[in-house]
């Protein structure tokens, strides 16, 4: 199986955080209290208004299943994480649908969504902390599947268009990227354009943390590999304004402004030629769309049906 992941830099004192919170709820247990079986219980059959919500809006229109509540088949047991807040959940589940599958309705048609958008959707509370000094995003599995981490921080930043970018929605993007690459696969060119520059996990490390627009990557993390570079592109590209791209262009300087114009002209090829999507015109749709949930103009709590 596939597992593509999306990772950003961890702070100290995230991590810091994390590890009190850990000798705490740790340290708190006697070993008569741990219980094999599950803490975690759910009453399958009890639909809820968003299970309903779900059923017309996720699986009769695309048929794919969003998972809020928490099973650990899949979750990923080297993490440790918590459940997704039910209404955090209501409000990410609003966000993919309007910020991303109705989008590529919008551009590609619903036909193209059904086909190619994974079938599970699994979110988690908590992001998956690495020991590194990052932490994952999200992950697309095998073309079937995407994780959604960090779904209880959602309120933080839906006012702010810059943060949801950063941890949501270019999330989102990211990942069905490599779910579009492991159906067709994009040009060996693209890679050759920086080659020899990628630098695996060492992306979140001096000196690699810094002056990646000069050395022709969009983004730290777009250093990886070659795979990762192709999934920040397209969404980097999509997820931010024309004004702000110019302004990555211009730090760029002249060689890496080349170089990530040289990979970008193959990822609008790739986009057009593969799936007929113009991904100035997803930009532009998703552009809108950004705009009117930060202004609170698209509810993101409406159950109805």
């Amino acid at each position: 199986m596939t597992v593509q992941s999306y990772q950003l830099k961890r702070t100290a004192g995230r991590w810091s955080l994390l590890c009190l919170l850990t000798v705490f709820l740790f340290g708190s247990c006697s070993e008569e209290e741990l219980r094999k079986e599950s803490v975690i219980t759910v009453d399958q059959n009890s639909y809820t208004e968003f299970d309903y919500w779900l059923q017309r809006n996720y699986v009769a229109a695309y048929n794919i299943r969003f998972k809020y509540r928490f099973e650990d088949i899949e979750s990923d047991m080297n993490y440790y994480t918590v459940p997704s807040k039910y209404e955090d959940a209501v409000k990410l589940a609003h966000l993919v649908k309007y910020m991303c599958l109705e989008a590529y309705d919008e551009v590609g048609g619903i036909d193209f969504t059904r086909a190619y958008f994974p079938k599970l959707i699994f979110t988690i509370g908590e992001w998956e902390y690495r020991n590194n000094g990052t932490y994952i995003l999200g992950q697309a599995e095998g073309g079937r599947k995407i994780l959604l981490s960090g779904t209880n921080y959602l309120n933080r930043y839906l006012k702010n268009a810059e943060e949801l970018n950063e941890y949501y929605l270019k999330t989102i993007h990211h990942e069905f990227t490599h779910i579009m690459n492991q159906t067709k696969d994009y040009s060996a060119d693209f890679q050759l354009i920086t080659g020899t520059s990628y630098v695996a996990d060492k992306w979140s490390e001096v000196p690699f943390d810094q002056g990646y627009l000069q050395r022709g990557f969009i983004s730290a993390y777009a250093q990886h590999s070659d795979k990762e570079d192709f999934a920040e592109m397209l969404s980097m590209f999509v997820c931010n304004s024309e004004q702000r791209w110019e302004r990555w262009m211009n730090e760029a300087g002249a060689d890496g402004a080349r170089l990530i114009t040289a990979k970008l002209d193959i990822v609008k090829s790739y986009m057009q030629n593969a799936f007929n999507i113009d991904l100035e015109q997803l930009r532009s749709s998703l552009q809108r769309r950004q705009k009117e949930v930060v202004e609170g103009r698209i509810s993101l709590t409406d159950l109805s049906l």
